[in-house]
């Protein structure tokens, strides 16, 4: 694809400097498409209100009716009322959200609006950079860190993008201003593989469904400009397109931290009567300084310090998908879909290295004194570093991933016995083929932590250890066939059973020699079943219970031997098998609705457990730090509770949620570990009952937004998360990261019809946290900043955002 993926360019305008912050868009008052529709494979639309245009439309009270939603089937489907069921007769938790709550965030990153609106997802910048962060949803997470033990499915517009190699999501690649809704699954298997802890499933905007011409621009802290146009039209009822382009700038606040993103989306689309089609496309080309963590002594002194330098990344992609719905008869519609994506992705990251001077100082060694360093030719390498330099490397790696595939599904609304019924079958292929590369160049670091490269290769050094090139050529195959099917009992009480028969091949293919080479099946049917039952007619109990499955990844299996441990996302030496992880998922609540005199309230409370059996983790060297590999772990017990409260009018919109996530390790382990509570050798025991690290145990969410007049609109939200354990403490010795609570203002003023003045604080109190905590070897780098000292702190830390102004101005057409 090279270096300009497509072309794709955005000039940036100059911002307009403004002293409140994020309004809506102009168009806030309206609502989506006049009629409902299907998320692939599902979606609660939005209220009846007409298609959302560009142009404001005059204030109104709207009365909001039940929504309705897809009920849960292959990505495969498309927009379509004869493949919804009332979201009531849903046996699980529903989280949407809509076109409304994405803009009121006024961000560039889809995953802020998911933190706002849904009770149980976390946010942690485990890169460093805002624009890379992992998603946690019940303490299951979908991350871009290759790496990551991934526990989510993430679709956009019925199509995984969840990448092939580590199943890693970048969501960086997503263009927020083209996305219609989100809706976060929970309790169904048939999202495939990967979906132990639910699915993120994105649906994006059309011609049909919006319509107008609409351009904003936004400047603010640590250099951002933002600029972004879309624009949608519909030619004779039966012909829509419709096209986004978004281009950010962002210094960052940390040094070395500057983002770069542009990124397009495009639909074409026909519907009549009874057919709809759908060809949509995109590309995006992002470059990030991926910071990372940094030694809490660091951040002491300067909030915005790094470590080691460079850690960048480099994110393409070009995707075609080609979606369809046919009405066969009356009762049946027929949904398909096919998709080909183009993935490449280049990253660059310096780190201290196991290589050091021999015995003899002339030569270089691997992990001792003793043991050679070759070159990429076998040579041992010589020593050209002064005797007071700190050896460093720059690990360097390349993925080029191509995936395509197709889904199809029928649906049939033929009563049964007399009593509703709705019937789902269908089946997926994907295929995948992924060429990895991997180099290390060693050089040293200098008072400021930058690396130098020398322009030395490091070839397979080190015994257990091997830090040499790689290459590697993977293909995956995932099949899956399912059914699914929701009888009405009664008026009240619906049942829905069902289940998926996934398999999937992970095939490695060794360009070097044969170490990496394996072939590895994977099969299991997940069941699922649940049922709803209207106690009256505004409140609605709900029970489910599923399973689902997830196969190591190539990744994970190219480095999950504890005798032959690898630089994690860079250096793969081993093949041996893993164990595929197994979710047993079951969850009840109540939810309801009621129309008040000062609008719509609507409510919910549930409970969830889900077990994950032969779980795997990836798991420090204790040989060296910074290497480590995959391993079962046994299993592990996620469980809480989830509360939300709505309160939704013209005038005004209030909410409030609270959730609790319990997870924690249900064997004894004996793990490697970097934490300054291992013992001699560098493990740790975990004991039954401990605490899995990195997912905080509570949650509090609240928000506002008010319109003082028709014109202005004011409003804030404020998030609060408890304490957590750090990355490698398994075993809770060690004190947690502290708790945090961020709040965020915005307000928006419409000139006119046309024009929009809007704009944003975040981060009101200027709080000083971090949102993700692990430890670091204070031995391998002195502190430079403290004189050249040994660090004495072993804690590493992502820190938060400072405060940060935003403003802006949009205009539609």
């Amino acid at each position: 694809m090279g270096g300009r993926m497509g072309g794709v360019r955005f000039v940036m305008v100059a911002s307009i400097a403004m002293g409140l912050v994020v309004g809506k868009d102009a168009a806030f008052a309206q609502g989506g498409s006049e009629h409902v529709e299907t998320l692939p494979p599902v979606e609660v639309t939005a209220p009846s209100q007409g298609v959302k245009r560009g142009r404001p439309r005059e204030t109104r009270r709207i009365v909001r009716p039940q929504p309705r939603v897809a009920i849960p089937t292959t990505p495969a489907s498309t927009p379509s009322s004869a493949s919804a069921i009332d979201a009531d007769k849903v046996p699980g938790s529903v989280n949407v959200v809509d076109t409304r709550l994405i803009e009121r965030t006024g961000s560039p990153n889809i995953t802020d609006a998911l933190q706002q609106s849904v009770p149980s997802v976390n946010i942690s910048e485990v890169t460093g950079n805002p624009f890379q962060p992992n998603l946690e949803f019940r303490g299951f997470v979908a991350s871009p860190v290759s790496g990551t033990p991934q526990g989510l499915a993430v679709y956009q517009n019925g199509v995984r993008i969840n990448e092939a190699f580590g199943d890693t999501v970048n969501w960086d690649l997503i263009p927020t201003l083209a996305i219609k809704s989100v809706t976060v699954v929970t309790n169904n298997p048939a999202f495939g593989l990967n979906a132990l802890g639910g699915a993120v499933d994105l649906r994006m905007k059309d011609g049909f469904s919006y319509q107008g011409t609409e351009l904003s621009v936004i400047g603010g802290s640590f250099g951002r400009i933002q600029g972004s146009g879309q624009w949608g039209k519909t030619i004779d009822n039966n012909y829509a397109v419709y096209g986004a382009l978004e281009g950010v700038h962002d210094d960052g606040f940390r040094n070395f931290s500057q983002s770069d993103i542009r990124r397009f989306y495009g639909d074409i689309a026909y519907k009549n009567d009874a057919n709809e089609f759908h060809l949509n496309m995109g590309v995006a080309d992002n470059k990030f300084g991926a910071t990372a963590t940094v030694p809490a002594e660091l951040l002491q002194q300067y909030w915005g310090a790094t470590y080691t330098t460079p850690q960048t990344s480099h994110n393409q992609v070009g995707y075609f998908n080609l979606t369809g719905k046919v009405e066969a008869t009356p009762t049946w519609t027929i949904e398909g879909a096919a998709h080909l994506r183009f993935f490449k992705q280049s990253t660059q990251d310096a780190n201290p290295t196991g290589t050091q001077p021999c015995d003899d100082p002339t030569l270089l060694c691997f992990g001792d004194s003793s043991t050679p360093a070759f070159g990429l030719n076998g040579v041992q390498l010589s020593n050209p570093f002064p005797s007071d330099a700190f050896l460093g490397e720059n690990d360097r790696t390349s993925t080029r991933s191509t995936t395509a595939g197709f889904s199809l599904q029928a649906t049939n609304d033929d009563k049964l016995f007399g009593h509703g019924n709705h019937f789902t079958v269908g089946t997926s292929i994907d295929t995948s083929v992924t060429w990895f590369n991997a180099s290390a160049e060693l050089g040293t670091f200098g008072s400021n932590y930058v690396f130098n490269g020398s322009g030395i290769f490091l070839g397979p050094s080190g015994s257990p250890v091997t830090d040499g090139p790689v290459s590697l050529r993977t293909t995956n195959q995932y099949i899956g066939l399912f059914a699914l099917d929701t009888f009405d009992v009664t008026d009240r009480f619906s049942i829905t059973g069902g289940g998926r028969f996934n398999t999937a091949n992970v095939n490695l293919q060794d360009q070097l020699g044969t170490a990496l080479n394996g072939n590895h099946d994977y099969n299991r049917f997940n069941p699922v079943i649940g049922g709803t039952y209207k106690i009256t007619p505004e409140l609605t109990f709900y029970a489910g219970y599923s399973e689902a499955n997830r196969a190591p990844t190539p990744l994970e299996l190219g480095c999950a031997d504890p005798a032959h441990p690898c630089t994690i996302a860079s250096f793969l030496v081993s093949d041996p098998d893993l164990k595929q992880v197994v979710s047993h998922t079951i969850e009840a609540g109540l939810r309801g609705t009621r129309e008040l005199n000062i609008g719509t309230l609507s409510w919910k409370l549930g409970g969830f457990r889900a077990k994950n059996t032969d779980d795997i983790l990836d798991i420090p060297s204790p040989i060296l730090q910074g290497f480590g590999y995959f391993q079962n772990v046994g299993d592990t017990r996620r469980q809480g509770i989830e509360a939300e409260v709505n309160l939704k009018s013209s005038v005004l919109q209030v909410y409030a949620s609270y959730s609790f996530i319990d997870a924690r390790f249900l064997n004894s382990l004996l793990l490697g570990s970097n934490s300054p509570f291992a013992d001699a050798n560098g493990n740790i025991q975990v004991s039954p009952g401990d605490q899995i690290p990195a997912i905080p145990r509570h949650r509090i969410k609240a928000g506002i937004d008010y319109a003082v007049t028709d014109q202005f609109r004011i409003g804030g939200d404020a998030i609060w998360v408890s304490s957590q354990y750090f990355i490698g403490d398994a075993s809770n010795q060690a004190p947690k990261l502290p708790s945090y609570a961020v709040v965020n203002a915005h307000a928006s003023y419409q000139i006119n019809k046309t024009f929009q003045i809007f704009g944003r604080i975040d981060n009101i109190f200027d709080n000083r946290y971090a949102t993700y905590g692990t430890f670091f070897d204070t031995g391998q780098l002195p502190n430079f900043a403290n004189g050249g000292a040994p660090f004495t702190d072993p804690r590493s830390l992502s820190p938060a955002r400072p405060r940060a102004f935003y403003a802006g101005l949009k205009a539609t057409f």
